[in-house]
Protein backbone atom coordinates (compact mmCIF):
# COMPACT_ATOMS: atom_id res chain seq x y z
CA UNK A 1 0.00 0.00 0.00
CA UNK A 2 2.79 2.51 0.53
CA UNK A 3 4.23 2.26 -2.50
CA UNK A 4 0.99 2.41 -4.25
CA UNK A 5 0.38 5.48 -2.51
CA UNK A 6 3.66 6.40 -3.38
CA UNK A 7 3.23 5.92 -7.01
CA UNK A 8 0.04 8.24 -6.84
CA UNK A 9 2.37 11.12 -5.43
CA UNK A 10 2.20 11.28 -2.38
CA UNK A 11 4.75 11.64 0.63
CA UNK A 12 5.09 9.41 3.35
CA UNK A 13 6.74 8.88 6.30
CA UNK A 14 6.87 5.96 8.54
CA UNK A 15 6.93 5.49 12.11
CA UNK A 16 9.41 2.47 13.57
CA UNK A 17 11.70 1.49 16.18
CA UNK A 18 14.99 0.67 15.80
CA UNK A 19 14.73 -2.48 15.91
CA UNK A 20 11.72 -3.18 13.79
CA UNK A 21 11.75 -6.70 12.19
CA UNK A 22 9.87 -5.79 8.73
CA UNK A 23 10.08 -1.84 8.25
CA UNK A 24 13.43 -1.20 6.49
CA UNK A 25 15.16 2.60 7.80
CA UNK A 26 15.83 3.17 4.61
CA UNK A 27 13.14 3.13 1.43
CA UNK A 28 12.58 4.98 -1.79
CA UNK A 29 9.06 5.12 -1.19
CA UNK A 30 9.06 6.68 2.41
CA UNK A 31 11.30 8.57 4.84
CA UNK A 32 11.35 6.81 8.26
CA UNK A 33 10.60 8.92 11.75
CA UNK A 34 13.37 5.92 13.74
CA UNK A 35 12.29 5.83 17.55
CA UNK A 36 14.75 4.03 19.83
CA UNK A 37 13.47 2.84 23.55
CA UNK A 38 15.29 2.35 26.65
CA UNK A 39 14.73 -1.61 26.57
CA UNK A 40 13.79 -4.01 23.95
CA UNK A 41 10.45 -5.50 24.67
CA UNK A 42 9.41 -7.81 22.01
CA UNK A 43 11.91 -10.46 20.01
CA UNK A 44 10.78 -13.60 18.42
CA UNK A 45 11.45 -15.46 20.97
CA UNK A 46 8.56 -14.80 22.81
CA UNK A 47 5.93 -16.05 20.20
CA UNK A 48 8.31 -19.02 19.68
CA UNK A 49 8.31 -19.90 23.97
CA UNK A 50 4.30 -19.04 23.46
CA UNK A 51 3.76 -21.88 20.77
CA UNK A 52 5.95 -24.51 22.91
CA UNK A 53 3.91 -23.65 26.33
CA UNK A 54 0.37 -23.72 24.54
CA UNK A 55 1.21 -27.16 22.23
CA UNK A 56 2.80 -29.04 25.34
CA UNK A 57 -0.81 -27.78 27.51
CA UNK A 58 -3.07 -29.15 24.79
CA UNK A 59 -1.43 -32.50 24.53
CA UNK A 60 -3.05 -32.42 28.56
CA UNK A 61 -5.89 -31.94 27.02
CA UNK A 62 -8.65 -29.06 25.03
CA UNK A 63 -9.23 -27.31 28.27
CA UNK A 64 -5.48 -27.27 29.55
CA UNK A 65 -5.05 -26.22 26.01
CA UNK A 66 -7.87 -23.26 26.28
CA UNK A 67 -6.18 -21.75 29.37
CA UNK A 68 -2.83 -21.84 28.79
CA UNK A 69 -3.34 -20.04 25.13
CA UNK A 70 -5.72 -17.55 26.26
CA UNK A 71 -2.76 -16.92 29.43
CA UNK A 72 -0.11 -16.87 26.65
CA UNK A 73 -2.22 -14.41 24.93
CA UNK A 74 -2.85 -11.84 27.39
CA UNK A 75 0.94 -11.90 28.33
CA UNK A 76 1.38 -11.11 24.53
CA UNK A 77 -0.81 -8.68 24.22
CA UNK A 78 0.43 -6.87 27.50
CA UNK A 79 4.10 -6.86 26.79
CA UNK A 80 2.64 -5.18 23.31
CA UNK A 81 1.13 -3.00 24.86
CA UNK A 82 3.58 -1.59 27.05
CA UNK A 83 5.67 -1.29 24.69
CA UNK A 84 3.82 0.93 22.97
CA UNK A 85 3.17 3.42 25.77
CA UNK A 86 6.68 3.10 25.85
CA UNK A 87 7.27 4.24 22.39
CA UNK A 88 4.37 6.93 22.77
CA UNK A 89 5.75 8.29 25.83
CA UNK A 90 9.52 8.71 24.34
CA UNK A 91 7.53 10.47 21.20
CA UNK A 92 5.66 12.59 23.24
CA UNK A 93 8.91 13.21 25.73
CA UNK A 94 10.79 14.48 22.53
CA UNK A 95 9.56 18.26 22.08
CA UNK A 96 11.76 18.87 19.15
CA UNK A 97 10.54 15.62 17.85
CA UNK A 98 6.93 16.75 18.17
CA UNK A 99 7.55 20.53 16.41
CA UNK A 100 9.56 18.75 13.71
CA UNK A 101 6.19 16.27 13.32
CA UNK A 102 3.47 19.68 13.81
CA UNK A 103 6.04 21.49 11.29
CA UNK A 104 5.48 19.24 8.56
CA UNK A 105 1.97 19.72 8.00
CA UNK A 106 0.79 15.87 7.47
CA UNK A 107 -2.89 15.73 6.05
CA UNK A 108 -3.65 12.31 7.05
CA UNK A 109 -2.43 8.94 9.81
CA UNK A 110 -2.74 6.13 8.21
CA UNK A 111 -2.19 3.46 11.23
CA UNK A 112 -3.12 -0.30 12.32
CA UNK A 113 -5.37 0.18 15.35
CA UNK A 114 -4.63 -3.07 16.61
CA UNK A 115 -1.54 -1.43 18.39
CA UNK A 116 -3.34 1.67 19.08
CA UNK A 117 -0.13 3.83 19.31
CA UNK A 118 -0.97 5.90 15.80
CA UNK A 119 -4.68 6.21 17.45
CA UNK A 120 -3.44 8.31 20.07
CA UNK A 121 -0.67 10.11 17.97
CA UNK A 122 -3.33 11.11 15.37
CA UNK A 123 -4.90 12.66 18.15
CA UNK A 124 -2.59 14.31 19.95
CA UNK A 125 -1.41 15.77 16.47
CA UNK A 126 -5.50 16.90 15.65
CA UNK A 127 -5.03 14.29 12.45
CA UNK A 128 -7.77 12.67 10.81
CA UNK A 129 -7.43 8.52 10.63
CA UNK A 130 -7.95 5.59 8.05
CA UNK A 131 -7.52 2.52 9.55
CA UNK A 132 -5.72 -0.47 7.69
CA UNK A 133 -7.72 -3.12 10.19
CA UNK A 134 -8.41 -6.29 11.09
CA UNK A 135 -8.03 -6.32 14.46
CA UNK A 136 -8.93 -4.09 17.47
CA UNK A 137 -8.49 -4.18 21.14
CA UNK A 138 -11.60 -6.24 21.38
CA UNK A 139 -10.58 -8.67 18.89
CA UNK A 140 -11.77 -8.74 14.91
CA UNK A 141 -12.69 -4.69 13.94
CA UNK A 142 -15.65 -5.51 12.81
CA UNK A 143 -16.91 -5.74 16.88
CA UNK A 144 -16.01 -2.02 17.98
CA UNK A 145 -18.08 -0.42 15.01
CA UNK A 146 -20.91 -2.53 13.69
CA UNK A 147 -23.63 -4.32 15.48
CA UNK A 148 -22.59 -7.61 15.79
CA UNK A 149 -24.99 -9.93 17.09
CA UNK A 150 -22.98 -13.00 18.74
CA UNK A 151 -26.40 -15.09 18.01
CA UNK A 152 -24.31 -16.01 14.63
CA UNK A 153 -21.26 -13.73 14.27
CA UNK A 154 -18.38 -15.97 15.51
CA UNK A 155 -16.54 -14.19 18.74
CA UNK A 156 -12.59 -13.93 17.74
CA UNK A 157 -11.14 -17.33 19.19
CA UNK A 158 -14.21 -19.23 19.84
CA UNK A 159 -13.59 -21.24 16.21
CA UNK A 160 -17.24 -21.04 15.50
CA UNK A 161 -19.23 -21.00 12.31
CA UNK A 162 -22.03 -18.64 11.30
CA UNK A 163 -24.47 -21.74 12.56
CA UNK A 164 -24.56 -22.51 16.05
CA UNK A 165 -26.87 -24.06 17.75
CA UNK A 166 -27.36 -23.38 21.67
CA UNK A 167 -24.28 -24.87 23.08
CA UNK A 168 -22.35 -22.86 20.20
CA UNK A 169 -23.98 -19.44 21.24
CA UNK A 170 -23.40 -20.37 24.79
CA UNK A 171 -19.78 -21.03 24.43
CA UNK A 172 -19.64 -17.42 21.63
CA UNK A 173 -21.38 -15.89 24.62
CA UNK A 174 -18.59 -16.45 27.06
CA UNK A 175 -16.14 -15.88 24.09
CA UNK A 176 -17.91 -12.41 24.22
CA UNK A 177 -17.41 -12.05 28.15
CA UNK A 178 -13.95 -12.79 27.78
CA UNK A 179 -12.64 -10.25 25.24
CA UNK A 180 -14.89 -7.70 26.67
CA UNK A 181 -12.90 -8.29 30.11
CA UNK A 182 -9.93 -8.03 28.16
CA UNK A 183 -10.64 -4.82 26.59
CA UNK A 184 -11.88 -2.92 29.92
CA UNK A 185 -10.07 -4.19 32.69
CA UNK A 186 -6.88 -5.05 30.93
CA UNK A 187 -5.86 -3.72 28.07
CA UNK A 188 -7.91 0.80 28.16
CA UNK A 189 -6.48 1.00 31.58
CA UNK A 190 -3.05 0.53 30.15
CA UNK A 191 -3.19 3.71 28.49
CA UNK A 192 -4.87 5.58 31.72
CA UNK A 193 -1.64 7.98 33.09
CA UNK A 194 -0.75 8.33 29.13
CA UNK A 195 -3.87 10.04 28.36
CA UNK A 196 -3.16 11.43 31.79
CA UNK A 197 -0.48 13.44 31.30
CA UNK A 198 -0.63 14.34 27.80
CA UNK A 199 -4.35 15.16 26.93
CA UNK A 200 -7.02 17.30 28.10
CA UNK A 201 -9.28 15.90 30.40
CA UNK A 202 -12.42 13.05 30.27
CA UNK A 203 -9.78 11.76 27.33
CA UNK A 204 -11.03 8.49 26.51
CA UNK A 205 -9.61 5.50 24.54
CA UNK A 206 -12.28 3.74 23.09
CA UNK A 207 -13.94 7.04 21.93
CA UNK A 208 -10.40 8.10 20.27
CA UNK A 209 -10.61 4.33 18.44
CA UNK A 210 -13.87 4.90 17.26
CA UNK A 211 -13.41 8.50 15.62
CA UNK A 212 -11.47 7.36 11.91
CA UNK A 213 -13.05 8.70 9.07
CA UNK A 214 -12.76 5.52 7.21
CA UNK A 215 -11.88 2.05 8.06
CA UNK A 216 -10.15 -0.45 5.40
CA UNK A 217 -10.90 -3.90 6.54
CA UNK A 218 -8.62 -6.41 5.72
CA UNK A 219 -11.50 -9.12 4.71
CA UNK A 220 -13.24 -10.52 2.04
CA UNK A 221 -16.85 -12.23 2.40
CA UNK A 222 -15.71 -14.97 0.19
CA UNK A 223 -13.64 -15.62 3.38
CA UNK A 224 -15.91 -13.70 5.87
CA UNK A 225 -18.94 -15.25 7.24
CA UNK A 226 -22.02 -12.49 6.56
CA UNK A 227 -22.43 -9.83 8.78
CA UNK A 228 -24.14 -6.60 9.19
CA UNK A 229 -21.56 -3.26 8.04
CA UNK A 230 -21.56 0.35 8.04
CA UNK A 231 -21.16 2.90 5.44
CA UNK A 232 -17.06 3.74 6.35
CA UNK A 233 -16.08 0.10 6.45
CA UNK A 234 -14.26 -0.66 3.00
CA UNK A 235 -13.43 -4.28 2.60
CA UNK A 236 -10.37 -4.39 1.20
CA UNK A 237 -9.52 -8.40 2.09
CA UNK A 238 -6.46 -9.47 -0.09
CA UNK A 239 -4.91 -5.99 -1.49
CA UNK A 240 -1.93 -7.67 -1.29
CA UNK A 241 -2.53 -10.89 -3.81
CA UNK A 242 -1.52 -10.40 -6.87
CA UNK A 243 -0.07 -13.05 -9.66
CA UNK A 244 2.45 -14.69 -9.67
CA UNK A 245 6.02 -13.90 -10.98
CA UNK A 246 8.10 -16.54 -12.41
CA UNK A 247 10.36 -18.32 -9.89
CA UNK A 248 14.14 -18.42 -10.21
CA UNK A 249 16.10 -21.18 -12.44
CA UNK A 250 16.64 -23.41 -9.65
CA UNK A 251 13.18 -23.41 -8.04
CA UNK A 252 11.02 -23.63 -11.39
CA UNK A 253 13.50 -26.88 -12.24
CA UNK A 254 12.47 -27.92 -8.80
CA UNK A 255 9.43 -27.72 -9.51
CA UNK A 256 8.93 -29.05 -13.14
CA UNK A 257 10.68 -31.96 -11.97
CA UNK A 258 7.13 -33.14 -9.91
CA UNK A 259 5.95 -34.72 -13.07
CA UNK A 260 2.26 -34.78 -13.27
CA UNK A 261 2.05 -34.98 -9.15
CA UNK A 262 3.10 -31.61 -8.56
CA UNK A 263 4.48 -29.94 -5.32
CA UNK A 264 2.78 -29.55 -2.05
CA UNK A 265 3.94 -25.69 -0.35
CA UNK A 266 4.50 -25.58 3.41
CA UNK A 267 5.12 -22.36 5.71
CA UNK A 268 4.43 -21.78 9.12
CA UNK A 269 4.36 -17.77 8.56
CA UNK A 270 7.74 -15.42 9.67
CA UNK A 271 6.99 -15.24 13.47
CA UNK A 272 7.59 -19.48 14.01
CA UNK A 273 10.13 -20.80 13.19
CA UNK A 274 9.21 -24.27 13.19
CA UNK A 275 7.13 -26.78 15.59
CA UNK A 276 8.05 -29.38 18.45
CA UNK A 277 11.04 -31.56 17.48
CA UNK A 278 8.92 -34.91 17.77
CA UNK A 279 5.94 -33.31 14.88
CA UNK A 280 8.46 -32.14 12.67
CA UNK A 281 9.69 -35.70 12.26
CA UNK A 282 6.16 -36.90 11.85
CA UNK A 283 5.45 -34.37 8.98
CA UNK A 284 8.72 -34.87 7.59
CA UNK A 285 8.37 -38.88 7.52
CA UNK A 286 4.76 -38.24 5.70
CA UNK A 287 6.36 -36.22 3.18
CA UNK A 288 8.94 -38.80 2.33
CA UNK A 289 5.57 -41.20 1.42
CA UNK A 290 3.41 -38.74 -0.42
CA UNK A 291 4.80 -39.03 -4.74
CA UNK A 292 4.35 -35.13 -5.02
CA UNK A 293 7.69 -33.18 -4.38
CA UNK A 294 7.51 -30.67 -1.27
CA UNK A 295 8.84 -27.06 -0.58
CA UNK A 296 9.10 -26.77 3.11
CA UNK A 297 10.11 -23.23 4.54
CA UNK A 298 12.16 -24.04 7.44
CA UNK A 299 14.36 -22.66 10.19
CA UNK A 300 16.56 -25.08 12.15
CA UNK A 301 18.21 -29.31 12.31
CA UNK A 302 16.86 -30.56 9.76
CA UNK A 303 14.46 -33.80 10.30
CA UNK A 304 16.20 -37.00 10.48
CA UNK A 305 13.26 -38.69 8.53
CA UNK A 306 13.54 -36.11 5.57
CA UNK A 307 12.45 -37.39 1.95
CA UNK A 308 14.49 -37.04 -0.83
CA UNK A 309 11.50 -35.41 -2.50
CA UNK A 310 11.71 -32.46 0.10
CA UNK A 311 13.47 -29.34 -0.26
CA UNK A 312 14.25 -27.37 2.83
CA UNK A 313 14.58 -23.25 2.36
CA UNK A 314 14.78 -21.08 5.05
CA UNK A 315 12.75 -18.47 3.22
CA UNK A 316 10.46 -18.92 0.05
CA UNK A 317 8.68 -16.91 -2.56
CA UNK A 318 5.44 -17.88 -1.02
CA UNK A 319 2.92 -15.80 -3.51
CA UNK A 320 4.81 -16.61 -6.42
CA UNK A 321 5.13 -20.46 -5.35
CA UNK A 322 1.25 -20.85 -4.65
CA UNK A 323 0.68 -19.04 -8.59
CA UNK A 324 2.88 -21.56 -9.80
CA UNK A 325 0.41 -24.31 -12.39
CA UNK A 326 2.46 -27.19 -10.73
CA UNK A 327 1.39 -26.38 -6.70
CA UNK A 328 -1.20 -29.03 -5.61
CA UNK A 329 -1.74 -27.73 -1.92
CA UNK A 330 -0.42 -25.73 1.08
CA UNK A 331 0.15 -26.84 4.52
CA UNK A 332 0.17 -23.42 6.42
CA UNK A 333 -0.70 -21.92 10.01
CA UNK A 334 -3.89 -19.89 9.25
CA UNK A 335 -2.21 -16.32 8.65
CA UNK A 336 -4.20 -14.00 6.84
CA UNK A 337 -1.94 -13.01 4.53
CA UNK A 338 -1.20 -16.62 3.52
CA UNK A 339 -4.67 -17.96 3.45
CA UNK A 340 -6.09 -14.88 0.86
CA UNK A 341 -3.06 -15.58 -1.28
CA UNK A 342 -4.05 -19.28 -1.33
CA UNK A 343 -7.81 -17.85 -2.05
CA UNK A 344 -6.26 -16.12 -4.61
CA UNK A 345 -4.60 -18.40 -6.46
CA UNK A 346 -7.07 -21.16 -5.68
CA UNK A 347 -4.87 -23.70 -3.55
CA UNK A 348 -6.53 -26.01 -1.13
CA UNK A 349 -5.50 -25.91 2.64
CA UNK A 350 -3.83 -28.24 5.38
CA UNK A 351 -3.95 -25.84 8.31
CA UNK A 352 -2.22 -26.44 11.89
CA UNK A 353 -3.09 -23.36 13.39
CA UNK A 354 -0.85 -22.02 16.14
CA UNK A 355 -1.67 -18.25 17.58
CA UNK A 356 -3.99 -15.70 17.79
CA UNK A 357 -6.46 -15.72 14.41
CA UNK A 358 -4.99 -18.92 13.13
CA UNK A 359 -8.07 -21.29 14.13
CA UNK A 360 -10.58 -19.10 13.05
CA UNK A 361 -9.39 -18.28 9.98
CA UNK A 362 -8.74 -22.34 8.83
CA UNK A 363 -12.54 -22.46 10.73
CA UNK A 364 -13.48 -20.79 7.88
CA UNK A 365 -11.73 -21.88 4.77
CA UNK A 366 -12.91 -25.53 6.50
CA UNK A 367 -16.82 -24.56 6.57
CA UNK A 368 -16.28 -23.67 2.70
CA UNK A 369 -14.79 -27.12 1.89
CA UNK A 370 -11.45 -25.64 1.12
CA UNK A 371 -9.33 -26.29 3.78
CA UNK A 372 -8.77 -29.21 6.43
CA UNK A 373 -7.40 -28.84 10.18
CA UNK A 374 -5.04 -30.79 12.23
CA UNK A 375 -3.93 -30.01 15.89
CA UNK A 376 -0.42 -29.56 15.46
CA UNK A 377 0.04 -30.85 19.08
CA UNK A 378 -0.82 -34.46 18.79
CA UNK A 379 -0.53 -34.63 14.75
CA UNK A 380 0.75 -38.05 14.12
CA UNK A 381 2.51 -38.83 10.99
CA UNK A 382 -0.70 -40.78 9.98
CA UNK A 383 -3.33 -38.23 10.79
CA UNK A 384 -0.85 -35.81 8.73
CA UNK A 385 -0.78 -38.54 5.69
CA UNK A 386 -5.04 -38.90 5.69
CA UNK A 387 -5.37 -35.38 5.89
CA UNK A 388 -2.80 -34.49 3.28
CA UNK A 389 -3.73 -37.21 1.16
CA UNK A 390 -7.61 -36.16 1.36
CA UNK A 391 -6.92 -32.81 0.44
CA UNK A 392 -4.45 -34.29 -3.15
CA UNK A 393 -6.70 -36.57 -3.66
CA UNK A 394 -9.86 -35.57 -3.15
CA UNK A 395 -11.13 -32.97 -5.74
CA UNK A 396 -13.82 -31.38 -3.85
CA UNK A 397 -11.14 -29.58 -2.39
CA UNK A 398 -9.51 -28.57 -5.22
CA UNK A 399 -12.77 -27.17 -6.64
CA UNK A 400 -14.32 -25.73 -3.98
CA UNK A 401 -10.97 -23.64 -3.52
CA UNK A 402 -11.18 -22.99 -7.64
CA UNK A 403 -14.92 -21.39 -7.03
CA UNK A 404 -13.40 -19.20 -4.26
CA UNK A 405 -10.71 -18.41 -5.95
CA UNK A 406 -13.18 -16.71 -8.83
CA UNK A 407 -15.84 -14.99 -6.47
CA UNK A 408 -12.83 -13.63 -4.83
CA UNK A 409 -10.88 -12.48 -8.39
CA UNK A 410 -14.48 -11.03 -9.38
CA UNK A 411 -14.85 -7.44 -9.07
CA UNK A 412 -14.66 -3.88 -10.78
CA UNK A 413 -11.42 -2.75 -8.77
CA UNK A 414 -8.46 -4.77 -7.38
CA UNK A 415 -8.89 -3.78 -3.31
CA UNK A 416 -5.28 -2.11 -3.45
CA UNK A 417 -6.53 0.70 -5.91
CA UNK A 418 -10.00 0.90 -4.09
CA UNK A 419 -8.10 1.49 -0.63
CA UNK A 420 -6.01 3.95 -2.30
CA UNK A 421 -8.96 5.36 -3.96
CA UNK A 422 -10.66 6.40 -0.29
CA UNK A 423 -7.32 7.44 1.10
CA UNK A 424 -7.34 10.12 -1.25
CA UNK A 425 -10.91 10.98 -0.74
CA UNK A 426 -10.38 11.53 2.79
CA UNK A 427 -7.68 13.78 1.52
CA UNK A 428 -9.68 15.20 -1.09
CA UNK A 429 -12.74 16.06 0.80
CA UNK A 430 -11.15 16.85 4.49
CA UNK A 431 -12.56 13.67 5.67
CA UNK A 432 -15.73 11.62 5.55
CA UNK A 433 -18.10 12.38 8.41
CA UNK A 434 -21.13 12.01 6.42
CA UNK A 435 -20.15 7.93 6.68
CA UNK A 436 -20.06 7.99 10.48
CA UNK A 437 -23.05 6.89 11.97
CA UNK A 438 -24.89 8.60 15.10
CA UNK A 439 -24.29 5.68 17.07
CA UNK A 440 -20.67 6.78 18.31
CA UNK A 441 -21.77 9.59 19.78
CA UNK A 442 -24.50 8.13 21.73
CA UNK A 443 -24.43 7.07 25.32
CA UNK A 444 -24.91 2.79 25.86
CA UNK A 445 -28.27 3.15 27.30
CA UNK A 446 -29.32 4.93 24.30
CA UNK A 447 -27.48 2.96 21.45
CA UNK A 448 -29.62 0.24 22.71
CA UNK A 449 -32.75 1.93 23.99
CA UNK A 450 -32.13 1.29 27.47
CA UNK A 451 -34.53 4.28 28.47
CA UNK A 452 -36.53 3.92 25.77
CA UNK A 453 -37.41 0.47 27.66
CA UNK A 454 -37.57 1.91 30.93
CA UNK A 455 -39.87 4.95 29.67
CA UNK A 456 -42.59 2.15 27.68
CA UNK A 457 -42.17 -0.42 30.87
CA UNK A 458 -42.80 2.44 33.03
CA UNK A 459 -46.00 3.93 31.19
CA UNK A 460 -47.24 -0.17 30.51
CA UNK A 461 -46.83 -0.28 34.45
CA UNK A 462 -48.26 3.09 35.21
CA UNK A 463 -50.85 2.23 32.89
CA UNK A 464 -51.92 -1.32 34.60
CA UNK A 465 -51.64 0.32 37.72
CA UNK A 466 -54.25 2.87 36.85
CA UNK A 467 -56.50 0.11 35.20
CA UNK A 468 -56.09 -2.08 38.48
CA UNK A 469 -57.05 0.76 40.93
CA UNK A 470 -60.04 1.83 39.21
CA UNK A 471 -60.89 -1.33 38.84
CA UNK A 472 -60.36 -1.94 42.74
CA UNK A 473 -62.53 1.23 43.23
CA UNK A 474 -64.93 -0.05 40.80
CA UNK A 475 -65.37 -3.04 42.68
CA UNK A 476 -65.37 -1.26 46.27
CA UNK A 477 -68.31 1.13 45.02
CA UNK A 478 -70.18 -2.28 43.52
CA UNK A 479 -69.73 -4.53 46.97
CA UNK A 480 -70.63 -1.24 48.86
CA UNK A 481 -74.01 -1.03 46.83
CA UNK A 482 -74.76 -4.73 46.89
CA UNK A 483 -74.12 -4.82 50.80
CA UNK A 484 -76.75 -2.01 51.29
CA UNK A 485 -79.33 -3.40 48.79
CA UNK A 486 -79.08 -6.81 50.79
CA UNK A 487 -79.29 -4.74 53.86
CA UNK A 488 -82.75 -2.74 52.40
CA UNK A 489 -84.12 -6.20 51.04
CA UNK A 490 -83.32 -8.25 54.01
CA UNK A 491 -85.08 -5.53 56.19
CA UNK A 492 -88.16 -5.76 53.75
CA UNK A 493 -87.86 -9.25 54.58
CA UNK A 494 -87.82 -9.36 57.96
CA UNK A 495 -90.88 -6.72 58.10
CA UNK A 496 -92.49 -8.67 55.73
CA UNK A 497 -91.99 -12.02 57.74
CA UNK A 498 -93.14 -9.76 61.36
CA UNK A 499 -96.26 -9.32 59.84
CA UNK A 500 -96.79 -12.21 58.51
CA UNK A 501 -96.26 -13.70 61.77
CA UNK A 502 -98.81 -11.56 63.55
CA UNK A 503 -101.60 -12.21 60.74
CA UNK A 504 -100.69 -16.12 60.78
CA UNK A 505 -101.11 -15.76 65.34
CA UNK A 506 -104.31 -13.32 65.03
CA UNK A 507 -105.79 -16.19 62.47
CA UNK A 508 -104.75 -19.21 64.27
CA UNK A 509 -106.58 -17.43 67.67
CA UNK A 510 -108.91 -15.64 65.84
CA UNK A 511 -108.42 -12.82 68.62
CA UNK A 512 -108.38 -9.47 67.98
CA UNK A 513 -105.36 -7.74 68.30
CA UNK A 514 -107.01 -5.10 70.45
CA UNK A 515 -108.80 -7.23 72.84
CA UNK A 516 -105.08 -9.49 72.73
CA UNK A 517 -103.43 -6.46 74.28
CA UNK A 518 -106.45 -5.96 76.90
CA UNK A 519 -106.19 -9.02 78.30
CA UNK A 520 -102.53 -8.52 78.75
CA UNK A 521 -103.33 -5.15 80.63
CA UNK A 522 -105.46 -7.53 83.10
Amino acid sequence: MVKKLHSHGHELSVIRLTDSWFIQENSPYYTSITLKLKKKYIGLDLFENAVQKILEARRKGPMMGVVVQLSEFIGIMNIAHTANCAMLTTMLENKDLMTQIKMANYDLMLTDPAIPGGVILAHYLQLPMVYNVRWMSFGEGHFSIAPSPISYVPVPGSGLTDRMGLLERTRNFLHYGLNLIQERWLMIPMYSNLLLNYFPPGADLLTMQRSAELWLVRVDFVFEFPRPSMPNLIYIGGFQCRPAKPLPAELEEFMQSSGDHGVVVMSLGTLIAGLPREVMEAIATAFARIPQKVIWRFVGERPSSLGNNTLLLQWIPQNDLLGHPKTRAFVAHGGTNGLYEAIYHGVPVLGLPLLFDQLDNIVRLQARGAARMLDAATCTTEEFLEALRDILENSTYHQNMQKLSSLHRDRSLHPLDKAVYWIEFVLRNKGAPHLRTEAYNMSTYSYYCLDVAALVLLTLLLTLGGVYIMCILKLKRKTNKAVRDSNKKAVKEGSKRLKETIHALKDSNNIPISKLRASKRI
